[in-house]
């Protein structure tokens, strides 16, 4: 059983207090709103000439790092590339067809998974050393880092759309070549690419179809 100090229950009983006043209000997401997340949003191709501050990367980290991970474990690590020189460094790994729909993209970012995780345990879950589970676990190890680092990039996305950004994600590019250029004096590893930005609509696809509730889902 998990013992905690009196500063960290009564961090939990505020934690609860606050959750139930915020799911007792019913001011939840309309579906415009929703439809701007999920239903109207598309992945970019293309982008307007338009900017994305430092202080708005910051502030959509500090909303993605809020996201839920497996022991709080948080091993997703971003590269926001901005400059000109780095777009040109990271460009080589790119497939050709992804090159013009990053190379315009404000922002081209990262999203890697440090295979080193485990060595913020202590801070990031300090009721239990877990630390030694992931340690003595290559595969557990690797399974967390690379599902968990997956669902912090998906946070990153819905967040960027609710900012009002567009996403442009995509896994064509060489893994291995981008570790050796951003990577190289870490135990990270990149997992996929997100272009963020102003998307530009006259560069979108056809909406490809999607498969109904009774093809992939059960109520049991």
């Amino acid at each position: 059983m998990i013992e905690f100090t009196e500063e960290q229950k009564k961090a939990i009983s505020d934690a609860q207090e606050k959750f139930s006043s915020i799911k007792d209000n019913p001011d939840l997401l309309s579906e415009s709103q929703l439809d701007l997340l999920f239903g109207q949003a598309r992945s970019m191709n293309g982008w307007k000439d338009k900017d994305i501050s430092d202080e708005m990367l910051h502030s959509l980290y500090e909303l993605v790092k809020m996201g839920p991970t497996s022991t709080n474990s948080c091993p997703a690590r971003f590269v926001f590339i901005k400059s000109s020189e780095m777009k040109e460094k990271i460009k080589d790994a790119l497939l050709p067809n992804n090159v013009e729909k990053c190379m315009t993209a404000p922002v081209i970012t990262i999203i890697g998974y440090d295979l080193d995780f485990s060595d913020h345990m202590g801070k990031l879950f300090p009721h239990m050393d877990v630390a030694p589970m992931y340690k003595g676990n290559v595969d557990m190890n690797l399974s967390t880092a690379f599902r968990n680092s997956s669902l912090q990039g998906a946070y990153l996305m819905i967040i960027a759309r609710a900012m009002g950004l567009d996403c442009g994600p995509m896994s064509g590019f060489n893994n291995e070549l981008v570790d050796e250029l951003f990577f190289s004096d870490s135990n990270i590893k990149s997992n996929f690419l997100c272009c963020l930005g102003y998307g530009d609509p006259s560069k979108i696809f056809f909406r490809l179809p999607r498969l109904e509730f009774d093809e992939v889902c059960k109520i049991i």
